[in-house]
């Protein structure tokens, strides 16, 4: 039997009320349909059935959202939430691009610099913010940021804000040497071979700017910052590529000392690993939003961030993956959990955080990621 005649049989039956619509979406998704996966009948399951496809970090973040957020969605909507992962952002950016319009829907980014990205490649939506009513909760100024790209309009929603800091094994880094230390633990030449870093151009060129006491929005010696990056490359056991990765070199004392994501060291501490945390001056602030690309179902990914926004679900899902939510503190009692959480902001002005401008690092994009290619390949 075709394709085409297997979804044919399987509408009829949906149409015919012999199957629910829950069976219906697990019987598309069981043909591919709902991962993306273009088929001759691929027009008909847009048609007959509501989905979402939500792409995010994998791990326990994805865990958390599918938990805490897409089960119950789906419960209360019978929208089903399909969900794919992704390790860096230029690797997910390339997918979209070789895509089809509506194959990929919403995308857990970070940084603003990748929402100018993507507006500049004329990939952003407009979202009808009236369809989206918690938004009021959100920290203004995660959201004015936005807006500040795209024209006063959102193509996202902001959801979470971390930092990528240093992380340590306590049994072999103290505290008071990352005091003393710093950025530069990381092209520590005591410490070769147990060392990591994130394969990250932006990261690797952030913390370069550190270690050899510049500024990371402005860089002025080029040639110091690619040095130290050598340096750093020369040191490292490897690079890793996922946040999973990041957790297990460090649980498995593979490494002994990396930058690392907030969340996901946290997470090693609840395990009950003795690792260590610390944001340098200047260390690298984050803030990750909801993206809705363009040629997305608009009223379905609205209801989903709306669903996302509200302050029980964003609590629970900030809970689970470790990162401080984008809801105001001002404005939303979030519980005894998050106010520990690494980066978390009691304020909600976010004022002790340095983020990246957008228009610097999107700037020198082409030329230091390239450079980095190289630089990764030994060169």
């Amino acid at each position: 039997m075709d394709n085409t005649t297997r979804y044919e049989r399987l509408r009829e039956r949906y149409m015919n009320g012999d199957i629910d619509r829950r069976g219906f979406l697990g019987l598309i998704g069981a043909a591919g349909l709902a991962y993306g996966v273009q088929t001759p009948f691929a027009k008909y399951a847009h048609a007959a059935t509501d989905q979402v496809r939500f792409d995010g970090w994998g791990g326990v973040v994805s865990e958390a959202f599918r938990k805490h957020a897409f089960d119950p969605y789906t419960e209360k909507t019978g929208i089903a939430v399909v969900d794919g992962t992704f390790g860096g952002g230029d690797e997910y950016l390339s997918r979209v691009k070789a895509s089809q319009p509506g194959e990929y829907n919403i995308a857990h980014l970070s940084g603003v610099f990748d929402y100018a990205r993507y507006h500049g490649l004329e990939l952003t939506s407009e979202l009808n913010e009236d369809n989206i009513p918690n938004l009021e909760f959100v920290i203004p100024k995660l959201v004015d940021v936005f807006r500040g790209v795209t024209d006063g309009k959102l193509s996202c929603v902001p959801y979470d804000y971390g930092t990528t800091g240093l992380a340590y094994n306590r049994k072999y880094v103290s505290d008071d040497q990352m005091q003393e230390i710093g950025a530069k633990i990381l092209i520590d030449e005591n410490l070769k071979g147990k060392i990591g870093g994130w394969s990250d151009w932006r990261t690797r060129m952030w913390y370069a700017a550190l270690q050899t006491g510049q500024d990371p929005n402005g860089v002025t010696d080029e040639e110091a910052a690619w040095d130290a990056v050598r340096a750093h490359r020369d040191l490292a056991l490897k690079y890793w590529t996922s946040g999973a990765e990041l957790m297990s070199l460090l649980a498995e004392e593979e490494i002994y000392v990396t930058e690392g994501w907030s969340g996901r060291i946290y997470a090693l501490q609840e395990q009950g690993h003795d690792i260590g945390y610390m944001d340098p001056p200047n260390g690298f602030g984050w803030q990750e939003c909801l993206f809705v690309i363009k040629g997305s179902p608009m009223e379905a990914c609205e209801e989903l961030l709306n669903f996302m926004l509200a302050p029980e679900t964003s609590i629970a899902v900030a809970e689970g993956q470790n990162y401080p939510p984008a809801l105001d503190p001002t404005k939303v009692e979030l519980g005894g959990k998050i106010p520990t959480l690494p980066a978390f902001d009691p304020t909600g002005t976010l004022s002790g955080l340095t983020f990246a401008k957008p228009d610097y690092w999107n700037g020198h994009e082409a030329d230091w990621s390239k450079t980095f290619g190289r630089v990764q390949k030994g060169y």
